[in-house]
């Protein structure tokens, strides 16, 4: 991983909102390779509203050792000049302060205005193409690339559903796909709230995020073999042993994302100043990575765990709808999620002890040309797996981290600007590579005939 240097920024990577419960965490991430020979990252920052706290944050990080002397600096999302003035000396920012529908649109608008590359760990769809839909053309202009949910949202998806893809060999072709989240952890683990006060804006929100959708063109849909598939909301899926309830997931989305993209782009983006080396294997690689019908699953051996997932929906989305009834959410998170979220958040034993499996049920087609047959059923099913560590903190963290890397390293082999979801960025990448020498696994399972 070598790095591009930039005689202009004084700075590879500023972390922005560091002082907060995942940003501890990037920041411990950031610190395993700051200046570590292969790594790209030399310079880094800090940066966030309250310095002192985030000097706490550093200094917990940093731990047993004593902290290392990264400049940290005052920047706030009400205090536009504040931004602008850091961000034109970086390189790269990641935001990690969220719920982004209120507080990131002025972190990517300064980023854009200096022509500084964003990513985020954002899992809020509306924000996400209200970014694409405001920022898209003037980023191109500037050269700065906008790359949201960089995080558990929604890189295994997206990653997983290319490595997924791939087993499919032509004349195979997949005609849906199922990613099924299983949650495991030796301790009673309870969520991040970032997540769960997500969740009940976005249920504020969704007529917002409706009428959004029906403001902008309609992008090229791509071709999926076979006929249409609509997934049950509540299953068993015996291959796996689990139950499984059907989730309004952003990885979803922003894979679909991903499949527009390619369907306009289908051998990919081109990079500014792209190698051949990188040219080739995009061009290599894209042709070979099919839509399919995709959706996500929460999954649990329990079915307790499964009705436990239900009440939490029922509440954010019959609570979620009304001022009065969003006030006791947020003010409660405990009692109405049965105990699932805390403002508190998990200790760090808890954290260390949790990890994910995200299994990828696909079935189609043996040879592609059965589906033009019309009603003829999937005959061949794939599963293959993710899988690594606590998501909200540890896996985030790392995904985080490994995307800037690729950004910082191989920014020539990516689009001069704009903002897009991650897939069509980091597909061609070395992502998925680095991302297993870092504890995140991809794996082929199975394949077996369902023909009776």
């Amino acid at each position: 991983m070598a790095s591009e240097s930039s005689p202009t920024a004084d700075f590879d990577l500023v972390i922005f909102g560091a002082s907060g419960f995942t940003g501890r965490y990037v920041i411990r991430e950031a610190l395993k390779f700051l200046s570590t020979p292969t790594c790209p990252l030399k310079t880094l920052a800090l940066a966030g509203r309250n310095p002192s706290k985030i000097s706490e944050s550093l200094a917990w990080a940093a731990s047993p050792c004593s902290p290392p002397p990264i400049p940290i600096f005052y920047a706030d999302v009400s205090d536009s000049s504040s931004l602008l003035t850091l961000f034109r000396r970086t390189r790269l920012v990641l935001n990690c302060v969220g719920p982004f529908r209120l507080y990131g649109d002025p972190v990517v608008a300064a980023c854009v205005e200096a022509g500084t590359d964003y990513l985020d760990i954002c899992g809020e769809p509306e924000f996400m193409e209200r970014t694409e839909v405001e920022y898209h053309e003037r980023a191109k202009m500037t050269g700065a690339l906008v790359i949201s949910a960089c995080g558990f949202d929604s890189i295994p998806a997206e990653m997983g559903f290319i490595f997924h893809s791939r087993q499919w060999e032509s004349p195979a072709a997949a005609n849906r796909v199922e990613a099924y989240v299983v949650l495991e952890s030796e301790r009673s683990i309870v969520g991040n709230i970032g997540t769960y006060m997500s969740a009940v804006l976005g249920v504020a929100n969704a007529s917002s995020l409706q009428e959004l959708r029906r403001s902008r063109p309609k992008r090229a849909r791509p071709q999926i073999p076979g006929p249409p598939f609509k997934p049950k909301s509540i299953e068993r899926q015996k291959s796996l042993g689990l139950w499984a309830l059907k989730l309004p997931s952003a990885d979803a989305i922003v894979v679909r994302r991903t499949f527009a993209a390619l369907t306009e782009n289908p051998q990919g983006l081109q990079g500014v100043l792209e190698t051949d080396e990188h040219k080739v294997k995009r061009r290599q690689l894209w042709p070979t990575v099919k839509p399919a019908h995709f959706g996500v699953k929460i999954g649990s051996k329990s079915p307790w765990a499964i009705i436990r997932f239900i009440f939490t929906g029922f509440f954010i989305g019959l609570f979620g709808m009304f001022a009065f009834g969003r006030k006791l959410l947020l003010r409660f998170p405990g009692l109405f999620s049965l105990g699932w979220f805390s403002k508190r958040g998990p200790t760090e034993e808890e954290v260390n002890s949790a990890t994910f499996k995200m299994w990828f049920v696909g079935q189609g087609y043996s040879d592609v040309k059965l589906a033009a047959e019309g009603k003829t059923k999937p005959d061949t099913e794939i599963i293959t797996r993710v899988s690594g560590p606590e998501i909200g903190y540890l896996t985030t963290s790392i995904i985080l981290i490994q995307c800037a890397f690729i950004v910082l390293s191989q920014r020539k082999n990516l689009p001069n600007g704009g903002v897009y979801p991650p897939g069509i960025i980091f597909g061609a990448t070395n992502l998925q590579e680095q991302l297993q020498a870092n504890g995140i696994c991809f794996d082929f399972i199975s394949k077996r005939s369902l023909r009776q």
